[in-house]
């Protein structure tokens, strides 16, 4: 029944492990979605033909910093500013296109940053065909500033739950531990060397950390169902990687802080004299 016990408790701490690794695996993955959507807007002149545009969105898509280009034309720019004002804007200009034709520039992730966008733009503009680039530095600046917060944040709250964890799960060993400190001692006195001793409590530790982490797994694969049965994008951000990850963790944490609290904890009853046993 103790045993029992503790791999229920070791379970639900692992699964609150789960939770936390998951939240900032998607903290991180989130992060990059939204700075990857981030789009730059090169403007081309009007003498740019077509062919030369589209040549000139295959030599960005050869850049490190790009993730995608799209070419917009000035035909689509039209139709897409005429769906989203609800009238032709020809109509007011005697049937001239204001719109002029584009690139859509998708960075990668690590270039999404003001540092960056300052010398990519520079280097966008020494090309004869473009006009202006232009991004949106204000919305640019806020998010990197939250990201950057939420990703402090939820490193401190990792690290405190992970000591918090740990303090809980070791707990729950020495309690299994400290019920049969008179059986270690009595092994004592029969001759048991140390290693004889700790290694059947070392096994049920490893034991316990397997039985646990396989039921924390199951328990968040279960959460992650639901969540992917609810809204299928959600493996959008949260991708298998990360899921795997998350699991392998989980078993690692499980196995290893029950099978080294286990030895700790069986060497301080070893430690004691007989008669120190029942003083604690």
């Amino acid at each position: 029944m103790q045993r029992i016990t503790l791999c229920i408790s070791t379970t639900l701490v692992l699964v609150l492990l789960g939770l936390m690794v998951l939240s900032s695996l998607t903290a991180r993955q989130l992060s990059r979605y939204v700075k990857e959507n981030l789009v730059v807007t090169v403007i081309l002149a009007d003498n740019a033909s077509q062919d030369a545009s589209k040549q000139l969105g295959k030599q960005l898509q050869q850049k490190v910093y790009s993730k995608s280009v799209e070419y917009v034309s000035q035909e689509q720019a039209l139709r897409e500013q005429t769906t989203a004002m609800g009238e032709d804007p020809r109509e007011f200009l005697d049937g001239v296109n204001p719109f002029p034709a584009s690139l859509e520039v998708c960075l990668n992730s690590d270039y999404a940053t003001q540092d960056s966008l300052k010398w990519i733009s520079a280097e966008l503009k020494r090309d004869t065909l473009v006009t202006e680039v232009t991004y949106q530095e204000d919305l640019m600046q806020q998010v990197n500033h939250t990201l950057g917060k939420a990703a402090l944040v939820m490193a401190v709250l990792a690290t405190l739950l992970l000591i918090i964890c740990f303090v809980l799960i070791n707990n729950a060993v020495k309690l299994g531990v400290y019920s049969r400190r008179f059986s270690i001692h009595t092994m004592k006195l029969v001759g048991a060397s140390w290693g004889v001793i700790r290694r059947p409590f070392v096994k049920t530790g490893f034991g316990i950390g397997i039985v646990a982490g396989l039921l924390a797994v199951g328990v968040l694969s279960l959460l992650v169902w639901l969540l992917w049965r609810n809204d299928a994008n959600v493996l959008t951000i949260l991708s298998w990687r990360e899921l795997a990850f998350t699991a392998l963790l989980v078993m690692l944490f499980g196995v290893l802080i029950t099978t080294v609290c286990s030895y700790v904890s069986v060497g301080k009853f070893l430690r004691m004299k007989a008669g120190e046993l029942y003083k604690i």
